[in-house]
């Protein structure tokens, strides 16, 4: 159990080194007027926390850093609620300015912002695309021998595929297949295309066209859309203006997760639960990350639906700033998406 001086000591500690990322000394410590202690009263505190693993010694300075051990008990314990700025807020609220915007349009600012407010890398998931319905699919022909295939959802989701045309298919066989394609599928959710389109709709381009075998199997093909959560993002560079990150592997390492969305989107799945999750260096499970705070808010959306909002930054992170950017933006992203879908469903 820490005593009230130690707590203090900790969290002025933690304090400036978030601010100045330089490590803290008890002689600075002394000059603060909400330590009134002496530097030799300070020197032993600092030694009990140190013992403690709450902080620790560095290789270039005399001054104490925070551990990871120190990260997570300030987070748990001494976090204070942090008001946002009228400028923060207001640049919040822009992201949701625009009376027309397509639901992707909004995630993706709201990655865009959020990096911008915090300084730090930002990612969205949003909701999950297997309740996204089919509203139209067209097919654009490029060369004699190959075309896009292009389907919208009713999110304004855009999935677009390039296909060899079989041998054989003339373009009013592709106008009756598109309008065959846009009367069995509208409405149809992603997650069941390939069923329908073997079950309903190859019955249907059998009657009407040519080498349908092929084109029933490239068509499947291209309805194959995965349904998993899209990731937005935002500030994928900020890392580079953190001094933690000078070190050229470490951020080499950073940017290689980035890169990887394959890898990324089960960290941050698997991060998001309930509320705000914090998860500091080797609490990510993750080598690459274990230099990384992660902190996840998950949103709700109609329909059982949910997306999550990431932050990923320094252990040295603005945890009680970062917290309070996530907890106002998720609700007024839940509500905006909400609000998308219900006018979608009329």
């Amino acid at each position: 159990m820490l005593t009230d001086r130690q707590l203090l000591i900790l969290q002025v500690i933690i304090d400036d080194f978030i601010r100045s990322a330089q490590p803290v000394g008890s002689r600075s410590l002394s000059k603060k007027e909400e330590i009134p202690f002496s530097s030799a009263t300070i020197r032993n505190e600092m030694s009990d926390l140190e013992e403690m693993g709450l902080i620790e010694k560095t290789h270039t300075s005399s001054g104490r850093v925070p551990s990871e051990k120190g990260y997570r008990f300030y987070v748990d314990h001494l976090l204070a609620p942090h008001a946002l700025r009228k400028k923060d807020m207001s640049q919040i609220q822009s992201i949701f300015a625009d009376r027309i915007m397509e639901m992707e349009n909004i995630v993706q600012r709201s990655a865009e912002i959020l990096s911008e407010l915090t300084s730090y890398t930002s990612v969205v998931l949003g909701p999950e695309l297997q309740e996204n319905r089919v509203k139209n699919v067209q097919i654009v022909p490029i060369t004699r021998e190959s075309a896009i295939a292009i389907i919208v959802t009713d999110t304004g989701h855009v999935e677009s595929r390039r296909f060899s045309i079989p041998s054989g298919l003339n373009p009013d066989d592709i106008e009756q297949m598109v309008r065959v394609l846009n009367d069995r599928l509208s409405g149809t959710p992603l997650v069941e295309l390939q069923d329908k389109m073997y079950k309903e709709v190859a019955l249907f381009i059998k009657r009407h066209i040519a080498n349908y075998d092929l084109m029933i199997e490239a068509i499947a093909e291209i309805l194959n859309i995965p349904v998993h959560d899209k990731l937005f993002f935002g500030g994928k560079m900020n890392m580079m203006n953190q001094p933690e990150f000078s070190n050229i592997e470490k951020l080499r390492v950073f940017m290689d997760v980035i890169e990887r969305e394959d890898s990324l989107y089960p960290i941050i799945k698997n991060s998001s639960g309930s509320g705000i999750q914090v998860k500091i260096g080797t609490e990510n499970n993750d080598k690459a990350l274990s230099d990384i705070s992660l902190i996840t808010a998950t949103f709700p959306v109609i329909g059982g639906q949910s997306g999550a909002l990431a932050i990923l930054g320094p252990k040295r992170m603005e945890y009680a700033r970062v917290i309070s950017l996530l907890n106002v933006l998720s609700m007024d992203l839940s509500k905006a998406l909400s609000k998308f879908y219900e006018t979608e469903q009329d």
